[in-house]
């Protein structure tokens, strides 16, 4: 049995209990769980060991951070939007009007908000990049500045799981000057003392536990869970030529995430390093206020980053999805709390999000990787307990 450190307030009891229960019964290896109400904790939960996989691990404490992988969007998108409040960019400007060279290969009408909503048509790279290239800061962008779209930018949607971290940060370090990593330390995580970053400094390489692919235990019978994708799904992720396989192998060979080098660089799309309190205290503050600090998304601004943009098929994840402008919204591909609530989920296991209507903002940090993307069954047990407490 697990030992499960912190505290819940009265009435979030059911969070713990699912909490450990995910230990028990759906192969968490060490992880946390932060939830704010109205801007205050009402759960703070940690347990397991601080490295997943096979070898012995301190335990998992109250500082521990991880690699949330996609959950890193959700703050990256943050980052052009909050430059929107501002007056710095206009989302509904051609990205060429801040990134000149972008303008090639037929990608004159890309508009920023195009970016956000992942429908720019460029989910893929024509040639895969190294490692080292990935995290060089350069070629990212330049390849995808001479790439022609996939489809004709701003008629369809697919989810651009790697190319966000070159269009998003070249974008923000055209418009600022600073690139997103450092735009986000200056300006959102040094302000609110957010543990939570886009390029790991050395002075916290310490903190951050190892990643690890574990396979969860087999579904009871009765629990009506379906144990195997669609088998669209899976041919699309089996074949090399497929769009889907291309987007998510945008890097080959794949990076190794739990590498110094990769931790420092910046790749807002994958790479966000967090705790579970940061991730939860993120979203609190773009929905409200917490402990007397500063509310990011003005109401403008909240209205935007969750209206629906992008709906139905997508052509990367082969499944219906919505986004708003960088956040997933609440749907079947991605269950969040209610209807109004957008966030992120890092493929493999991480999730944070908000939802205004409530006042809830949700943080949860693993270091057992799953074969999910979109929607963690530890991460969904754990917003169904808040769900719980929500409904007495």
């Amino acid at each position: 049995m697990v030992d499960v450190q912190g505290t819940v307030a009265d009435g979030f009891e059911p969070v713990r209990d699912a909490f450990a229960d995910n230990f028990a019964r759906r192969g968490e290896r060490g992880a946390a769980v932060t939830v704010y109400r109205d801007g205050r904790k009402v759960a703070d939960l940690w347990g397991g060991a601080r490295d997943a996989g096979e070898a012995p691990s301190g335990p998992w404490t109250r500082g521990t951070a991880q690699v949330v992988r996609s959950a890193t969007k959700g703050v990256a998108a943050a980052v052009l939007l909050l430059l929107h409040q501002r007056g710095q960019v206009d989302l509904d400007a051609p990205v060429g009007t801040y990134w000149p060279q972008f303008k090639a290969a037929g990608k004159e009408r890309v508009l920023v908000r195009h970016l956000l909503a992942h429908r720019a048509g460029l989910p893929a790279l024509d040639t895969p990049l190294t490692p080292a290239e990935a995290l060089d800061g350069t070629s990212g962008p330049a390849a995808l500045a001479a790439q022609a779209p996939a489809w004709e930018p701003g008629t369809d949607h697919g989810y651009h799981a790697q190319t966000f971290s070159w269009l998003l940060g070249e974008l923000v370090l055209r418009i600022t000057g600073r690139t997103l990593g450092t735009w986000v330390a200056e300006e959102i995580a040094g302000p609110l003392g957010l543990d939570l970053w886009i390029g790991l400094p050395a002075s916290e390489e310490q903190r951050v536990g190892r990643l690890a692919a574990v396979e969860p235990p087999p579904a009871p019978a009765s629990a009506g869970l379906r144990v195997r994708p669609k088998a669209s799904v899976a041919a699309a992720y089996a074949d090399p030529a497929s769009l889907t396989r291309r987007a998510f192998g945008a890097i080959e060979p794949a990076a190794d995430e739990n590498d110094a080098a990769f931790r420092a660089a910046e790749l807002p799309a994958s790479n966000g390093i967090a705790t579970a309190d940061a991730l939860a205290r993120f979203y609190a503050s773009l929905i409200g206020v917490v402990d007397g600090g500063r509310r990011l998304f003005a109401p403008a601004t909240l209205t935007v980053a969750r209206t629906e943009e992008s709906a139905g098929p997508d052509r990367v994840l082969v499944a219906g999805t919505r986004f708003g402008l960088g956040y997933m919204l609440h749907g079947p591909a991605c269950p969040l709390l209610a209807p109004g609530s957008f966030g992120h989920p890092g493929r493999g296991g991480s999730l944070g999000f908000a939802d205004p209507e409530s006042g809830i903002a949700f943080g949860y940090v693993t270091n057992g990787m799953q074969k999910n993307v979109t929607a963690d069954p530890r991460a969904q047990a754990l917003v169904k307990a808040v769900a719980k407490c929500l409904a007495g």
